[in-house]
């Protein structure tokens, strides 16, 4: 079956690999971001000051640290009418017995999997119909 978006869109889903490895990161505050990073992810809750972004630009001040993720992005921008993207990766790499760590932004999805374990995701979703292309980060 080939890999699409929804039941009644048969579009083919692109991802292209991020380059290097990435932590996910809890710090106490903002300060010590790299913000002039080409990718990076930040969230504030009441509870938190969450963080992905590249091992090497993990701030000093770093609570707690999960390293080693590799990603890869879904080649957006994806309309927000459509669904079963993010459902349908994430059931894929589940059944597998690939753990994943998602963000969502604004035109597209991004999806870490541990390193060790990204050429197995890679394969597991390419045998689904995605296409992997050259990375751009």
């Amino acid at each position: 079956m080939p890999f699409t978006a929804t039941e009644s869109e048969e579009r083919l889903i692109n991802c292209r690999l991020l380059r290097g490895e990435f932590s996910v990161c809890q710090l106490a505050s903002a300060e010590g971001i790299d913000f002039s990073s080409p990718l990076l992810f930040f969230a504030r809750t009441g509870e938190e000051f969450s963080l992905v972004c590249p091992s090497s630009l993990v701030p000093s001040g770093c609570l707690k640290e999960e390293a080693h993720w590799r990603g890869f992005w879904v080649e957006g921008p994806l309309d927000f009418e459509l669904t079963g993207i993010l459902a349908r990766l994430s059931s894929q790499l589940a059944e597998a017995g690939i753990p994943l760590f998602a963000v969502s932004t604004y035109m597209t999805d991004y999806i870490f999997v541990k390193a060790d374990r990204l050429e197995a995701a890679r394969r597991t979703l390419e045998a689904d119909g995605m296409v992997f292309l050259p990375p751009l980060y």
